[in-house]
């Protein structure tokens, strides 16, 4: 093994670089505000429990798509995630691209929500907030773009629901739940959720935030903050790490119930794939899906695995389905610069093209 050869000389240097660049970074943090959670602005059209149906405000100079693009995000975590910052925004690059867009604000579960199931969530708020969406435009049917847990979700409306939905793209959504490189599944298909859900009630988020963190934990609880250093001394870089940060820990609690659902029927019984899912007094048949679909998936995801989100090929009644695919992982997909010149500028176009 080769001795480090380090000269006293660049070892002061460094760390009176690490030292300046640490007291820089205290200034800033000092410095930094409050940390905004979504940057585009927007009009609340609709409340209903703790549910808030936004509606975004698209640039003047821009034609907008004539149906209007409802957005339905996972229960597990904030909607903003969509929005995080100026230029890495998926909504206001959909904005920009001549998309009228609505997005679901699930809000905070308390304990009031305990007893609330998969039915109240798809049947209830979802089709409630596409009716009002519907009669804000006069029309019959709105485009839908669910994102991981809400693909799920929408793709269980749109089966229950086809008549409203004019075209659906679902985003990072898991289909197969079992997979073989799928850990999160592996872990979740072996707990006992009924004993979980009877002793807690509503399930906390931060034990399903730091679930998901354990899924990479070098990467994701150490080695970025190794590296923040290079971060504190750069004021808009640092106030970007701040709102990831931010996101990350702000887990909405989940409802009890339909935590429980979901775990049994998608999870452990891998309901899309061998049937069986019952929402309220409705069957779930992906058969019944007919109107155009997009599936988009990231190549690098480590919580729904390509394979997983590909296996809704077939399942539908489609006879116009279309993949995209993007070389990155479950978070860049919506704030990688790479993802804000191929992914969403894609969406846009193909639902404009499904409008012509």
């Amino acid at each position: 093994m080769q001795p480090f050869n380090i000269r006293p000389d660049q070892l002061a240097q460094e760390m009176g670089d690490y030292s300046r660049k640490l007291g820089k970074g205290v200034q800033n943090l000092m410095n930094a505000g409050e940390i905004d959670a979504g940057v585009t602005p927007r009009v609340a059209i609709h409340h209903e429990d703790k549910l808030t149906l936004y509606r975004y405000e698209a640039p003047s100079d821009v034609v907008q798509n004539r149906t209007p693009l409802l957005i339905v995000y996972a229960l597990v975590n904030r909607p903003y995630m969509t929005d995080i910052q100026e230029d890495r925004s998926t909504i206001r690059n959909l904005l920009a691209h001549g998309q009228d867009v609505y997005l679901i604000d699930w809000g905070y579960p308390d304990d009031a929500d305990l007893a609330l199931t998969l039915d109240d969530y798809i049947n209830g708020y979802i089709d409630r907030c596409v009716d009002v969406i519907c009669k804000r435009h006069n029309l019959d049917k709105i485009n839908v773009l669910g994102i991981c847990q809400g693909g799920s979700f929408s793709l269980c409306y749109t089966a229950m629901h086809q008549d409203k939905v004019k075209n659906l793209v679902t985003m990072v959504t898991p289909v197969d739940f079992q997979t073989p490189d799928n850990m999160l599944s592996t872990w979740v298909r072996h707990i006992d959720v009924d004993q979980l859900v009877d002793t807690m009630g509503n399930i906390p988020g931060e034990m399903l935030n730091w679930t998901f963190l354990s899924l990479k934990p070098f990467a994701l609880t150490g080695q970025k903050y190794l590296g923040m250093v290079d971060v504190l001394e750069d004021e808009g870089k640092l106030k970007n790490f701040l709102r990831m940060e931010k996101w990350i820990f702000d887990s909405p609690d989940q409802a009890g119930e339909t935590f429980r659902q979901f775990i049994k029927d998608f999870y452990q019984k891998n309901g899309f794939v061998q049937g069986g899912i019952q929402i309220g007094e409705r069957s779930v048949d992906l058969k019944n899906i007919t109107c155009p679909v997009l599936n988009v998936f990231a190549e690098q995801d480590h919580l729904v695995p390509p394979n997983a989100s590909k296996a809704l090929n077939g399942l539908t009644n489609s006879r116009d389905y279309t993949e995209l695919s993007f070389s990155g992982g479950h978070i860049g997909i919506y704030v990688s610069g790479k993802a804000q010149k191929q992914v969403t500028p894609a969406i846009s176009d193909w639902l404009d093209k499904q409008t012509d």
